[in-house]
């Protein structure tokens, strides 16, 4: 099985480098530099599960028409039509297309780009980053990527993906509930990345001064879902609450991280996109409109959004 993985970054250079680790063939999508940075020192991977350093394969153009099996795509969202056009060169009608972005729009961009048939569901729980020497530092016990059928999808190849990836140092669970899983994460990290970059600051602190704060956004965005038909369980919000308060005082979400290092956010494709539902179903969301207005005035102090 072919396995392509487009980009290799704090996600995707994380679980692909575990599955190349075990000599799976995994190829991955990179541009120029970074293919020159790879080729130089490896793909490097520092972890509590194990340090590597790998001699991987790249590809940075559409100069080889080959066709995988799998490709992942782990880009953020706003990265994602160009994540398209690169790893459209080396699909065909048969391969099988599992995202770990966060959220659920990016679905139907994924399915009008291929077919209904070849996008599956995926996520996954990872605390990580990559440095500015290109070694991909991950911290914490949790590095899980969970993929399944959307709907009655199946594929043999969803299954076959899991069977070569069981060895692997990483958790690779294939799910038969994707979808409801995919929607509950998009409401765990929609509403913490919205309070900690509301309130600038890690979860400790929101927890102590804040918690109301915190119930009151998870429960407009299992409101919002809930109208909108996704497949939510009973106790959505107690559970959201439940992780929250499981995890470090000095946790912090991606999204505050990259507010602090000026970056782009995916503030329209996490809390716009909610909205967006919120409105076409009559349901009111203030702290939830507060938060992405503090995301909005945020983006438009930078230039990439202008």
């Amino acid at each position: 099985m072919k396995i392509l993985v487009a980009g290799t970054g704090a996600v995707g250079g994380y679980f692909g480098g575990r599955l190349a680790e075990i000599g799976r063939d995994v190829t991955f999508l990179v541009r120029e530099k970074r293919k020159e940075q790879l080729h130089s020192q490896g793909l490097q991977i520092s972890s509590p599960h194990g340090d590597a350093v790998l001699s991987v394969s790249t590809i940075s153009d559409n100069s080889s028409r080959d066709s995988f099996d799998i490709v992942i795509i782990s880009t953020k969202a706003y990265q994602l039509e160009k994540a398209i056009q690169d790893v459209k060169h080396f699909t065909d009608s048969e391969t099988m297309i599992i995202p770990l972005l966060n959220g659920i729009q990016h679905l139907d961009t994924l399915k009008e780009a291929f077919s209904e048939e070849q996008v599956a569901g995926g996520l996954c729980f990872i605390e990580s980053t990559m440095n500015s020497g290109g070694k991909i530092m991950q911290s914490s016990p949790v590095h899980r990527m969970v993929f399944g059928p959307l709907q009655a999808n199946w594929s043999n190849k969803l299954n076959e993906f899991y069977q070569l990836s069981k060895e692997a140092k990483a958790e690779i669970i294939l799910s038969e509930e994707i979808e409801e899983e995919m929607w509950h994460k998009y409401m765990f990290i929609a509403g913490m990345s919205g309070v900690t970059t509301l309130f600038r600051s890690p979860v400790g602190l929101i927890r102590t001064y804040a918690s109301t704060a915190v119930l009151q956004v998870f429960q407009e965005i299992a409101d919002i879902m809930a109208a909108a038909g996704a497949p939510l369980k009973n106790n959505a919000v107690e559970m959201q609450m439940n992780t929250l308060n499981q995890m470090s005082d000095k946790m912090k979400s991606s999204m505050q991280r990259d507010m602090e290092k000026g970056a782009q956010t995916e503030a329209s494709h996490l809390q716009g996109y909610l909205l967006k539902l919120a409105a076409k179903h009559g349901v009111r969301a203030p702290l939830l409109t507060t938060i992405h207005q503090n995301l909005t005035i945020y983006s438009q102090q930078y230039p990439y959004e202008k």
